[in-house]
């Protein structure tokens, strides 16, 4: 998948999110929003400006979301973003409510939706996050200019092959044809196992 079906999945797919902006004490405050739509350029969605959401993010200018979506934690897919917002105010407005008409029995004249102005995550960083496949699956990715930073664990060239990080990863995805060994990112976990068990230090997170 690339960025744009990424960000498409988490309005098309999921749709609600849980967001948390800080507040003026720099405490996190999480609220339920819509992601109403999506493009290579970011996120969309609606706020009213008498909502203390709107007032944070006309502060802070900047928020973190995550989008689940499945029955149980074995069978769920998360998507989690951070990133720049700007406000757009009536711009995209009629095309959002064209896309999510349920809109429209909240909001159901043009008077009412005078409260709602638009918001754009124009950049940002996100990662996707599926545990219903074996092993999981796990990707990062990037929009609006956001520079991409390698995360994780990494084995470096200080290691000696004794299979020590291997025995102990939960998702079976250090390979070890070669010396140094080689995590697969795309399965890791981030549990931080191999780093505590390697006896040499040459497991690095970044």
């Amino acid at each position: 998948m690339d960025t744009k079906e990424y960000l498409e999945y988490i309005v098309k797919v999921i749709h609600t999110t849980v967001v948390a902006t800080a507040d003026d004490e720099g405490l996190p405050v999480t609220a339920a929003i819509d992601m109403m739509d999506a493009d290579e350029s970011g996120l969309y969605f609606l706020t009213a400006k008498g909502k203390g959401f709107y007032d944070r993010l006309v502060k802070r200018q900047y928020l973190a979301l995550t989008a689940m979506k499945g029955k149980g934690t074995m069978s769920s897919v998360a998507v989690s973003i951070r990133g720049k917002v700007r406000e757009l105010g009536n711009e995209r407005m009629p095309e959002l409510f064209e896309k999510n008409p349920y809109m429209k029995e909240i909001y159901p004249t043009e008077e009412s939706m005078r409260a709602l102005t638009v918001f754009q995550i124009y950049e940002g960083t996100g990662e996707w996050f599926n545990l219903s496949k074996k092993p999981i699956e796990r990707a990062s990715f990037t929009f609006g200019g956001a520079e991409k930073k390698a995360k994780g664990y990494f084995i470096t060239d200080a290691c000696i092959g004794c299979g020590s990080c291997a025995a102990v990863c939960p998702q079976n995805c250090i390979v070890t044809d070669s010396i140094p060994y080689i995590i697969e990112q795309e399965h890791c976990l981030h549990c931080g196992n191999c780093l505590t068990a390697c006896p040499v230090g040459a497991v690095e997170r970044r």
